[in-house]
C-alpha cells in the first residue's frame, strides 16, 4: 500500500472541517508547534469526521472494525504558533480493498500551514477486511 493522494491547498477540495487550538504544551521555547504534535491534530479530526458521518470510531471497533493508520506524509507550510486556532480540513480521497486514504488541510486564518494523507488498513480481528460499503460510498461523494 502507498499513499497516491496530493492533498490541496484550497479549502473548496475538503468537505469537513474541525477546528483545534495550539496548546502551549505541544509547542517548544519559541512557542511554535512541534511537528510531532500534528498527529494528534489529525487524529482528533478523523474521529469527529467518522462521528459526523454517522460511524463513531468507538462503535466501529466494538463491532471489530479498526482503522490503523499505516503510512502518513506531511508538508509543513507555515509554523503553528501557541494559543492559534489551527482548522483542520478533511476529505476521504479514496476507498478500496481493504484500505482507504484521507487528505488534510490545515489552516490558520486561512492560511495554510500543513497538508497531509493518512493512509489506513481495514482490519478486524487482526486480518484485512475489505472497506465498509458506506465508507466507500463516502469517497466516492
Amino acid at each position: 500500500m502507498r499513499a497516491t493522494f496530493r492533498p490541496p491547498t484550497d479549502v473548496a477540495a475538503y468537505r469537513f472541517c474541525h477546528r483545534v487550538r495550539a496548546r502551549f504544551a505541544d509547542t517548544d521555547a519559541m512557542g511554535v508547534v512541534n511537528h510531532a504534535a500534528y498527529l494528534p491534530y489529525l487524529e482528533e479530526a478523523r474521529v469527529e469526521y467518522l462521528r459526523s458521518v454517522g460511524h463513531p470510531y468507538a462503535e466501529l471497533r466494538a463491532g471489530g472494525l479498526e482503522l490503523p493508520v499505516v503510512e502518513l506524509t506531511a508538508r509543513y507550510l507555515r509554523s503553528v504558533l501557541f494559543d492559534e486556532l489551527v482548522d483542520i480540513h478533511l476529505v476521504l480521497a479514496s476507498a478500496r480493498g481493504a484500505s482507504f486514504e484521507i487528505g488534510y488541510l490545515l489552516t490558520v486564518d486561512g492560511e495554510p500551514a500543513m497538508t497531509a494523507v493518512t493512509l489506513h488498513a481495514v482490519t478486524g480481528a487482526g486480518r484485512p477486511r475489505r472497506c465498509p460499503p458506506w465508507l466507500v460510498d463516502l469517497a466516492k461523494a
